[in-house]
């Protein structure tokens, strides 16, 4: 299955809108399913992107909408947790490591910092992804843009630059 993630979109408050190139590149990697990790801002947003695909969104730190504190979605046996992750003491691999086998999950997405981040590890014999998709619209120290997740047999994270 094909699965767009993105977070930090922080329309309304550090954004005027999504940016145009990010909905055509949205729109032509043709996602069945859309995770959003948290500071969405602007019900706008969601409305826009359910255009795509299906929407599974999380409430992050600047969020007034009625999202949920974390979510758990299984694609394809692969279990993944969505949090925002202004929850946790620290984002450090520990903690959000932690955080994933407290869910029971397999994946963990993650946002908050506004940078791209994927990485695998493996805690009490269980190996864990962590993947922070970046922000589209306000990236720190970062290139603007999303992840295309494709899961199957295995997880395949694309990062995908908007310029």
């Amino acid at each position: 299955m094909r699965v767009a993630v993105l977070s930090d979109t922080h329309v309304g408050d550090k954004a005027r809108a999504l940016p145009p190139v990010l909905i055509e590149k949205m729109r032509n990697a043709e996602p069945e399913l859309i995770l959003h990790a948290g500071d969405v801002t602007d019900p706008s947003v969601l409305e826009t992107l359910e255009e795509i695909a299906p929407v599974v969104a999380v409430r992050g730190n600047v969020d007034y909408l009625r999202l949920p504190e974390e979510e758990t979605v299984e694609i394809d046996r692969i279990r993944i947790g969505l949090i925002h992750g202004h929850q946790l003491l620290s984002l450090n691999a520990q903690f959000l490591t932690l955080k994933a086998l407290d869910m029971g999950v397999d994946l963990l997405v993650f946002g908050h910092t506004h940078r791209f981040y994927f990485d695998t590890f493996s805690l009490y014999g269980r190996k864990v992804y962590l993947l922070n998709p970046g922000s589209p619209t306000f990236p720190r120290w970062d290139n603007a843009g999303f992840v295309l997740l494709r899961t199957g047999e295995e997880i395949l994270v694309k990062r995908i630059k908007l310029w």
